[in-house]
């Protein structure tokens, strides 16, 4: 083994005699990686916020008098596609279940109000059926979800 002497011999030698300068402390902050991840979690939160919305994606019907309620996550949203399928939130329910969980969604969050999305393609007698249902659960005030209708400006 060589010892502490023999080293700095061998040291000196490949520094051919010159000695090595001592840096300065930095003083500042190297934000680069902060700038590379502040980035990463923005992209991530612009593809992921449109998934985040509740309910199925559904065709709306289309009106000119559209009012727009921004979505504030207090609705209950059951939306009914094109097949008839009845969805809360996300997920498919039976047509009997409605008035039950819509109550129990009411109990737990009184301030929630219900958002009945019916797809432009199924029959008006589906979404009339969830909106007994719903009215069954002692809802009054149901909203019925539209798309705005893009008009033409006339040249």
């Amino acid at each position: 083994m060589a010892t502490h002497n023999s080293l700095h011999k061998i040291r000196t030698k490949v520094r051919a005699g010159k000695t090595r300068k001592k840096s300065a402390i930095q003083g500042d902050i190297n934000v680069t990686p902060l700038v590379d991840v502040v980035l990463v979690l923005l992209i991530i939160f612009m593809v992921v916020t449109p998934m985040i919305a509740s309910g199925v994606q559904v065709d709306l019907p289309k009106t000119v008098n559209h009012f727009k309620k921004p979505d504030d996550g207090k609705d209950i949203i059951i939306s009914v596609t094109k097949e008839k399928v009845v969805y809360m939130m996300a997920n498919a329910v039976k047509k009997d279940d409605i008035p039950r969980r819509v109550e129990e969604e009411r109990r737990k969050h009184p301030e929630k109000t219900v958002f009945v999305k019916g797809d432009s393609r199924t029959s008006y007698g589906a979404v009339r059926e969830v909106m007994e249902l719903v009215h069954k659960a002692g809802i009054e005030d149901v909203m019925l979800g539209t798309e705005d209708v893009k008009q033409q400006t006339k040249k």
